[in-house]
């Protein structure tokens, strides 16, 4: 066990024969006391300087622990909502792609649908045209026939009977 301040101020000799002065072994025990009462009171200021030392460093080594952790976990969050993120555009380009398919198909339909009418058509008109040439000829030949002059004739006896 170290020597208190104390035990040094208590400290008693025994006497010699031709032993030191008292007076100056007492006044060199009492510096001694006194530089050893400042030892003492500076070694637990350091012991306590030390201590909350300690305690700082042992607070900041949790806040490193703590941010190093918020960081990976920030770290996983930007790559979650960066795989996220990639998955939604994927889905909103195959949606795209989906609809723009849907849309290219249902044109061609419709492309095709008229298409269809549109021969159907010239085909009807085809058709009416034959018809109203051979209706037109057969007027015509009518026309040229002698069957039409004898009409004729005959509408004009009778146009002329009755006056």
């Amino acid at each position: 066990m170290p020597l208190t301040p104390l035990d040094i101020h208590n400290k008693e000799f025994t006497r010699g024969f031709r032993g030191y002065d008292e007076d100056e072994v007492n006044e060199f025990l009492d510096q001694i006391i006194k530089d050893y009462e400042a030892i003492l009171r500076e070694k637990k200021e350091l012991f306590e300087r030390v201590s909350l030392l300690d305690e700082r460093l042992e607070h900041f080594n949790n806040l490193e622990g703590t941010l190093n952790k918020s960081i990976l976990i920030a770290q996983e969050s930007a790559e979650e909502v960066r795989r996220n993120a990639q998955k939604e555009a994927q889905l909103i380009v195959k949606e795209a792609e989906k609809n723009a398919d849907r849309i290219i198909n249902d044109s061609l339909s419709k492309s095709r649908k008229i298409m269809m009418e549109m021969e159907e058509l010239k085909k009807q008109a085809s058709v009416y045209k034959m018809r109203f040439k051979m209706l037109i000829e057969a007027q015509l030949e009518m026309l040229q026939t002698d069957d039409w002059e004898k009409f004729t004739e005959e509408e004009e006896k009778s146009v002329y009977e009755e006056r």
